[in-house]
């Protein structure tokens, strides 16, 4: 059997904080463009990291999003939010944050309290996934999708893959998305061999989170590795965990195929939307956080 390639392997080259929370890498921009993944913007990674206890958490203040999804996804740790909207929760270990910004919102992220007083290690990913142009204006909103809660999908007595959006063999995840999007967590023990298969188009991903795994039967893959593959090719993939718990974050999605504009925490179509955006923030129309 043919199997669809990988085109591309990422691994960690630097880090970057984001506020004094968040020790980020980024595997799309540079080598990977935007529009190479879209409708994925941006993967941001947090590889472990260990913090040490602190009575007052360390986050990120509040700031604007504008325009796209921001997609939170808790390994180790724990994060807490809340919005310009009067939305506050807590993900844990394999939760789901899912906050469509869409017209405009204030939020900010930060280590939960007890994690916080407690220390320990951190890692998580947050992707931002463009919005289509008829939905930029959408109202914000959250989705917060709990491990316990996810559609699970049993591989066999100790792997499954836990389904956040889109589905997997027919079995749906509770994530909605504004345009087609396949995202899940596989949970793999040693020897587990599993197959995903998405239209040859669309732009599809892995990140190693915990383990190693080998792809195609040819192909290693060790943990923090971020794997791109082929578009317009095969349409599926083998991965086999080569080590006991192993857990990798599989995307894909449909390109938008639409003009891009960037700046910042503002991701539209057109110069002028830009402008609108920062005449909107500046002005106080994503409320108050």
């Amino acid at each position: 059997m043919n199997y669809r390639k990988i085109e591309k392997i990422r691994t960690p080259q630097s880090f970057n904080w984001v506020g004094d929370a968040f020790y980020t890498t980024s595997f799309i921009g540079g080598e990977i463009s935007r529009t190479r993944m879209s409708p994925f913007f941006a993967v941001g990674y947090n590889a472990d990291i260990h913090f040490d206890a602190k009575e007052i958490p360390r986050g990120v203040g509040a700031h604007p999003h504008k325009g796209f999804e921001t997609v939170t996804i808790a390994y180790k740790g724990k994060i807490e939010h809340q919005d310009s909207k009067g939305n506050h929760g807590v993900i844990g270990e394999g939760d789901v944050q899912w906050m469509t910004a869409g017209s405009g919102i204030l939020h900010q992220e930060y280590h939960e309290k007890e994690f916080s007083k407690r220390g320990g290690t951190f890692q998580m990913v947050q992707m931002w996934v463009n919005l289509p142009a008829k939905d930029k204006e959408t109202t914000p909103k959250y989705q917060d999708l709990l491990f316990e809660d996810m559609t699970k999908v049993q591989l066999n007595e100790n792997s499954f893959i836990n389904v956040i959006a889109g589905s997997y063999k027919e079995q749906k995840g509770k994530g909605t998305t504004f345009s087609p999007i396949d995202m899940y967590n596989a949970y793999l023990q040693k020897g587990t061999v599993v197959d995903f298969t998405f239209p040859k188009d669309w732009s599809t991903a892995i990140l190693v989170i915990e383990g190693s795994i080998k792809v195609n039967e040819e192909t290693d893959l060790k943990k923090d590795s971020f794997a791109m593959f082929e578009n317009d090719t095969e349409e599926t993939f083998i991965l086999e965990a080569t080590s006991d718990n192993t857990i990798v974050l599989i995307m894909s999605g449909k390109p938008l195929n639409e003009p891009i504009a960037h700046y910042g925490p503002f991701v539209m179509n057109t110069q002028e939307q830009l402008v609108k955006a920062f005449e909107e923030f500046q002005s106080g129309k994503f409320g108050k956080l």
